[in-house]
């Protein structure tokens, strides 16, 4: 999942503003009456949880957002072995609303925001940086507590600390990695949530068994787009002299170097060769117009352009790399990561072909690969999944290898986005897949109406869009990241 980077205490009754499930309600933003200085006192009861401490608070109209450290064990074995400060926010609507538990599985945005769920069950939000992204990073860095059980027991105690305060039905979500993320805290804390909505969540079983994604380019999209793209690609490495020399000079310009991958040659093929993958993870089919028609013919120019739009030349420099060390880390150790082939390229081309996540780590780093940790995983949603919804865009090439559900699953659903990429959403399903994927969520946090329990056509998010704070653009991660 590499480049195209470029995306507390007691439950205090609030009288005067009682909800009926299935209708939305207004936060007060005013300290007015009993109600209000409930609503008022929330910062304070946050900040009363051991461990608890602000960062800052940012205004936001109808909302209280906080900026927050928690304090959480290094080693959930072994908790006094040392601690780290583990970044939260916390959007906050109203203790007497569901409460949606968010995490994309890289650092956290402290602008306020609100993710699908949250809108749709006109709940609270809590978001969570994940464990070793800076800041959350312990001090020294013991490399061997990044794994998905020491990150979903983080979540499980921040839920612990947080529930006594907002004491109403809680979901979990996340989108790429925040949606392995979401599936693998339900593996290890299933009695935690009350449902599980998973956005676009690769699911490599076998790491070494990727022909799913060989099948994925050889028909997404249509066959004009994909010619297009895969000239591209090939004229890149054909021209990889005149583009390196213009690669030296960019690196040389800004300041960056190459100890990590070894070499500018291995980072320039490293991009080159994300290049179709970032266009469909990223990208729409009618975004093909904007591909250069005619590779061979195109300017040098044309062609480095159009690649670093989609791939970014940056993205495996050191300094590309440093932020995202924790997920080559895990890739290299837990989550595997992709190997695909060109078949329209010659092999005299390519010199290295798709690098392992263990390149981008650096050497000083160990890294050892856990085959059984997916296995478990998979094995354990497709036979316990219950309460959680997959949502997989059509053309984005991480749903080639996806979550699916056998014996033993209830409740649980995997839809797909027609024409979506690497930023489907509920939103995007065809109309009954959206109106049974949203009256699920609605059941699931408590809030469904007995209109909607009767008739899930009925279902709509209870909560008006608002474009600042439901705006969200693809979740940009470098491509060959989820």
């Amino acid at each position: 999942m590499r480049k195209a980077l470029r995306w507390l205490l007691a439950l205090t009754v609030l009288i005067g503003t009682l909800s009926t499930a299935g209708a939305a309600t207004a936060a007060q933003p005013e300290a007015t009456g009993t109600a209000a200085s409930a609503d008022t006192d929330i910062k304070d009861r946050l900040l009363a949880i051991p461990g608890m401490s602000l960062i800052e608070e940012k205004p936001y109209t109808g909302y209280r957002f906080f900026v927050l450290n928690y304090t959480q064990p290094v080693d959930h074995r072994h908790p006094s072995a040392g601690t780290f400060q583990q970044r939260i926010t916390v959007l906050h609507k109203d203790t007497s609303r569901p409460t949606v538990f968010y995490t994309g599985g890289y650092s956290v945005s402290t602008t306020p925001s609100r993710r699908e769920p949250t809108q749709i069950v006109d709940g609270n939000q809590i978001s969570m940086e994940y464990r070793f992204f800076t800041p959350s990073r312990p001090e020294p860095a013991d490399w061997t507590k990044l794994d998905i059980w020491q990150a979903a027991s983080d979540q499980h105690r921040i839920f612990k600390a947080l529930k006594p305060i907002y004491g109403q039905k809680w979901l979990s979500t996340g989108g790429s990695k925040g949606g392995m993320t979401a599936t693998y805290y339900e593996r290890f804390h299933p009695r935690d949530m009350d449902g599980v909505v998973a956005y676009v969540a690769p699911n490599d079983v076998v790491n070494n068994e990727d022909s799913a994604y060989d099948r994925f380019f050889g028909h997404v999209g249509t066959k004009e787009c994909r010619d297009k793209l895969n000239a591209v690609q090939r004229e890149a490495l054909v021209r990889r002299a005149p583009l390196e020399k213009k690669y030296a000079a960019y690196a040389a310009d800004n300041g960056y170097t190459f100890t990590t991958t070894g070499s500018l040659d291995k980072a320039y093929e490293a991009v080159v060769l994300d290049y179709v993958w970032g266009f469909w993870q990223y990208s729409l089919l009618s975004d093909c117009d904007t591909i250069p028609a005619d590779a061979a013919h195109a300017t040098d120019d044309a062609i480095w352009d159009s690649v670093d739009t989609i791939s970014g030349f940056s993205a495996y420099t050191d300094q590309g790399l440093a932020d995202y060390t924790p997920y080559y880390y895990q890739a290299a150790t837990q989550l595997g990561a992709p190997t695909i082939h060109f078949p329209h390229i010659e092999k005299k081309y390519i010199r290295y072909g798709y690098q392992p996540p263990r390149n981008f780590v650096p050497r000083s780093i160990p890294t050892k690969f856990q085959p059984w940790v997916m296995r478990d995983v998979d094995t354990w949603v497709r036979h316990h999944a219950d309460h959680m919804l997959y949502v997989y865009g059509q053309n984005d090439p991480w749903g080639a290898e996806r979550f699916r559900f056998g014996a033993g699953a209830h409740d649980a659903y995997v839809f797909t986005a027609p024409g979506s990429n690497h930023g489907a959403r509920v939103a995007g399903l065809v109309d009954d897949e959206k109106a049974l994927a949203t009256a699920r969520i609605l059941e699931w946090a408590g809030v469904a109406s007995a209109t909607v329990q009767a008739n899930p056509s009925a279902a709509r998010p209870l909560a008006k869009y608002d474009a600042k704070l439901d705006r969200h653009d693809v979740e940009r991660e470098p491509a060959l990241r989820p």
